[in-house]
């Protein structure tokens, strides 16, 4: 939980940093790759976590600015850009524009509560939920990109392949 305004701006920039390592290893020709035709792919997913930059800080009194505008039920009414670069760009500038309208509140905000989807969540807890959420899709879509037989960006450590750039083994499965 968040007790510093300051604190939630330095990890979500360095959440940020992760997400776009992931978008960025994500080719265009796979951008299509899902578990099964009814779930998310990787675009798609890519473009929700756009989406909820931009929605979920508007509970919170903060009017998050980005590439594209929220529809009225509150998400994104156009698809996803045609390619990763597109999204990761719509993702910077909605990111950016958090941390610009986080920068206008102080700690006691974190204290507030505010109501989201139907709870009373503090705006310390709305925060990490925003941190949280990112993070669980970033893991969805690295399992995706595996699946797909693609390099997977280290977030918190080196991935299968990254070990032999320290000199040393992977672990054993």
């Amino acid at each position: 939980m968040f007790r510093r305004v300051d604190d939630f701006k330095t990890i979500w920039q360095q959440e940020a940093e992760k997400t776009l390592a992931v978008f960025a290893a994500i080719p265009d020709a796979a951008a299509h790759q899902a578990v099964d035709p009814q779930h998310r792919d990787l675009r798609r997913m890519a473009w929700h976590l756009v989406e909820t930059v931009l929605e979920l800080p508007r509970h919170l009194g903060l009017q998050v600015k980005g590439t594209v505008d929220l529809g009225p039920d509150g998400l994104i009414a156009t698809p996803p850009p045609p390619t990763m670069a597109g999204i990761a760009e719509a993702y910077r500038v909605a990111s950016d524009s958090l941390l610009d309208h986080i920068g206008g509140w102080n700690n006691m905000e974190l204290g507030r509560n505010f109501t989201l989807y139907g709870e009373t969540w503090t705006g310390a807890f709305a925060l990490f939920a925003l941190v949280a959420h990112q993070t669980h899709h970033r893991g969805q879509m690295t399992v995706l990109l595996r699946q797909a037989g693609l390099h997977v960006p280290s977030t918190y450590g080196p991935t299968k392949e990254e070990w032999a750039t320290f000199g040393m083994e992977a672990p054993k499965v």
